[in-house]
């Protein structure tokens, strides 16, 4: 499985950066998403990075999201821009064999990270 890491609680406009680690890599295969699930609702894919490195965003985002890698570490990080309460989520990374937006279709799995957005 996949592990993601950062802050549980964030303050608005601040910008949250969470970070996937594969273990064992590498991630120049594959296409790595991010996906989120707000309060009572369904996942959402937010974006991917593919393996050559471009990157694919959920257009209805309202923060502005941007993913990054480091091959040499096996991660892969997602940032957030001026987030508000509307980005709090449980925030998920996986991996998929295509470039999907469908969370069902990705394969591999994090736990989770719950990411509060509050004064």
């Amino acid at each position: 499985p996949l592990q993601e890491s950062g802050p549980g609680l964030v303050k608005p406009t601040q910008t949250l950066s969470l970070t996937c680690t594969v273990p064992g890599g590498p991630i120049n295969n594959y296409y790595w998403s991010w996906i989120h699930q707000l309060p009572g609702k369904e996942m959402e894919w937010s974006g991917y990075i593919a393996y050559t490195g471009s990157t694919h965003y959920n257009p209805s985002l309202k923060s502005s999201a941007s993913i990054s890698r480091d091959t040499s570490k096996n991660q892969f990080t997602l940032q957030l821009s001026s987030v508000t309460p509307e980005d709090t989520a449980v925030y998920y990374c996986a991996r998929g064999a295509r470039p999907t937006l469908l969370p069902s279709e990705y394969t591999v799995w994090g736990q989770g990270t719950q990411v509060t957005v509050s004064s």
